[in-house]
């Protein structure tokens, strides 16, 4: 009788659908101009991916010191790798390798959240995360780069003073 439940019965909202105006936060501030034009991040698809897995990561080290939020957090990842298969499908990937190029994607992800968690624990290692990390090892101005860890300081300490739960909701100005 389950099984016909499920399929008959009411459908229940999707949980990550409520994590989307918080992704969509995080790709709004990863896409604003200052980072690629005072910042020098490459304006391209590796570029912009780079602005977005580093403020996603910002975010989810913000929720992680809430234990409520693991749910949320799991959620959100989902909300990524959704979006990230749409954009790999956009710009023409087939079916076929998909799945491993997201695998790819979630472990750049995964290392840039470590890489920033070090990084923002000890802040004397920040400025080779971000070169590791936004810049790919290649060399910057700077300049630029003082401006890109100045706003990732910034936005790590805004986000330590929003409540995990707005901030999951997507209801915090960061």
């Amino acid at each position: 009788m389950t099984f016909w439940k499920r399929f008959w019965g009411p459908q229940q909202a999707d949980s990550k659908s409520e994590l989307i105006p918080l992704y969509n936060q995080i790709v709004a501030k990863a896409r604003e101009p200052h980072w690629y034009e005072t910042g020098l991040v490459p304006d391209s698809i590796d570029g912009r991916f780079d602005m977005i897995a580093t403020l996603f990561s910002l975010v989810l080290l913000r929720l992680e010191q809430d234990a409520a939020q693991a749910q949320n957090m799991a959620h959100l990842t989902e909300v990524l790798v959704d979006d990230m298969d749409g954009q790999l499908r956009e710009v023409g990937i087939g079916d076929m390798i998909v799945g491993k190029h997201i695998g790819k994607i979630m472990g750049a992800v995964g290392g840039r959240i470590n890489a920033f968690r070090i990084a923002l624990a000890d802040n004397s290692q920040l400025d080779e995360a971000i070169a590791r990390n936004v810049y790919r090892g290649e060399e910057v101005d700077r300049a630029a780069a003082t401006h890109v860890r100045q706003g990732l300081l910034a936005i790590e300490q805004v986000l330590a003073g929003v409540a995990s739960n707005d901030l999951a909701k997507g209801n915090a100005a960061w």
